[in-house]
């Protein structure tokens, strides 16, 4: 499904106060994050600040003025030798799953990573019992790699996870 007049852009300051709500939603309700406490706004802009700083994309779907959902590239582990390769972070806000908008920020996100030069990008999918992301990912070339045995606990259960990883286009 194509998104309704998404425009998928840089992530601003202003953006942070909806990327906070967003995520606060996930931290809640859901194990598909580990974190058990909400990122602060704070802490949001402290990562904007990072990524950007490394020339990582940090992207929202935009929909009217509305901040529908983001997506950033993240650094995969902090040792040098990892410097080429990042995870994909990608939320929707509630009401607008399922309009494909996790397609457009994630192919986005995926041609800004290229265009950055990196080389690798992994996915850890939370197995909440929903393939909606596994199924995302594959629709743009992530193969899955492995699969974590209850590496996490939340809201009362022991978690999986699914690592998937694709290649980037490199100019090297």
């Amino acid at each position: 499904m194509a998104p309704t007049a998404a425009v998928i852009r840089p992530a601003t300051p202003a953006d942070l106060a909806a990327v906070t709500a967003i995520n606060a939603h996930y931290v809640a309700e859901t194990v598909i994050t580990f974190e058990e406490n909400p990122p602060s706004e704070a802490d949001w802009q402290a990562k904007l600040a990072d990524l950007t700083g490394r020339g990582l994309p940090f992207l929202v779907a935009d929909l009217g003025g509305e901040v529908a959902g983001y997506a950033y590239a993240g650094p995969w582990r902090p040792k040098p030798a990892y410097r080429h390769t990042v995870e994909d972070t990608i939320y929707l806000a509630p009401a607008h799953v399922g309009r494909g908008l996790g397609d457009a920020l994630l192919g986005e996100l995926v041609r800004r990573s290229e265009a950055a030069g990196l080389r690798r990008m992994i996915a850890v999918i939370a197995d909440a019992g929903d393939d909606r992301s596994v199924a995302l990912h594959r629709r743009h070339g992530f193969t899955e790699v492995g699969r974590l045995t209850e590496v996490g606990f939340k809201l009362g259960r022991w978690v999986d996870t699914t690592l998937m990883e694709r290649p980037l286009a490199t100019a090297g």
